[in-house]
């Protein structure tokens, strides 16, 4: 397993700074969100479709290739449900442009989230209707063919409380779309809510039988229960107990990029060393 980070979770330094402190950290890859970055000005790293150029990506690749950490994934998390036409289509336009940037930047995907039947990106129960994934696969169907123009991954992320919200939802994606060029983010706790979390075991049993093949990259995080609602913490600081999930990868998935999330700079080291713990007891 090729451990990473999400990169906007890192100390706040300069780009180039900040990839070198992750290789310093002991992290193999990183999760990529360019607009959570920041230049050696302090500015927000360029993200607009405009300014997606041959140039910036092989300048970004440098950067990771000299500090020997991989782009695992380059995050285009937009809504490819949006009901609105015009808001759709420019969407679509930043799908395709963020995976001609990564075939050039040599991410391992760009990856999404599965959207909601609303401008706003909003959870909703529509969210589980059939209308509702019709949309998103329709939605979904240029951008993957773009990535098969482009010679890339696009890899969907289930999310409870999105369109795909669960591993049968993700496998009748796969199968309409058809396409050896789009790939599953397996994000254990992003298939939990609150009414599920007691089930989670079995949750991931079923997700790892349905989606194995084409899991691609792993998110781990962790999940304390609060007011009635399942919060996000680092790997170790809440009730996770990842042995189903790691015994996937170790058994299934060799040298898979698996990143984690909800971190802080503070924790980053702490929630890495639980993670490794655990998998190399295995």
């Amino acid at each position: 397993m090729q451990l990473g980070i999400r990169l906007h979770d890192t100390e706040e330094l300069p780009f180039e700074e900040r990839i070198a402190q992750v290789h310093a950290l002991g992290f193999a890859c990183g999760h990529l969100a360019l607009a959570k970055m920041k230049d050696a000005q302090g500015d927000r790293l360029p993200s607009a479709t405009d300014a997606l150029t041959p140039g910036y990506a092989m300048y970004l690749r440098r950067v990771f290739e000299q500090n020997r950490v991989d782009v695992a994934v380059l995050g285009c998390y937009l809504n490819l449900a949006n009901p609105n036409p015009e808001k759709l289509r420019e969407t679509t336009q930043r799908y395709i442009a963020h995976l001609r940037f990564a075939s050039l930047l040599g991410a391992g995907m760009v990856g999404t989230e599965t959207g909601a039947p609303n401008e706003e990106y909003r959870s909703c129960p529509e969210c589980r209707s059939e209308e509702a994934l019709q949309s998103f696969i329709a939605g979904l169907r240029p951008v993957v063919k773009a990535a098969e123009d482009f010679g890339v991954l696009l890899a969907i992320e289930p999310v409870a409380k999105h369109i795909v919200y669960d591993a049968r939802r993700a496998r009748r994606v796969l199968d309409a779309i058809a396409s050896p060029n789009l790939q599953i983010i397996f994000d254990p706790v992003n298939l939990l809510d609150y009414d599920n979390y007691v089930r989670r075991e079995e949750i991931f049993a079923e997700t790892i039988d349905l989606l194995g093949p084409e899991i691609a990259m792993i998110h781990l995080k962790d999940f304390t229960v609060e007011n009635g609602a399942l919060r996000s913490v680092g790997c170790g600081l809440g009730e996770m107990d990842y042995r189903t999930v790691l015994s996937f990868v170790k058994e299934k998935k060799p040298y898979v990029h698996a990143t984690l999330e909800n971190t802080r700079p503070e924790n980053a080291l702490r929630c890495r060393d639980h993670i490794l713990e655990i998998y190399d007891r295995l």
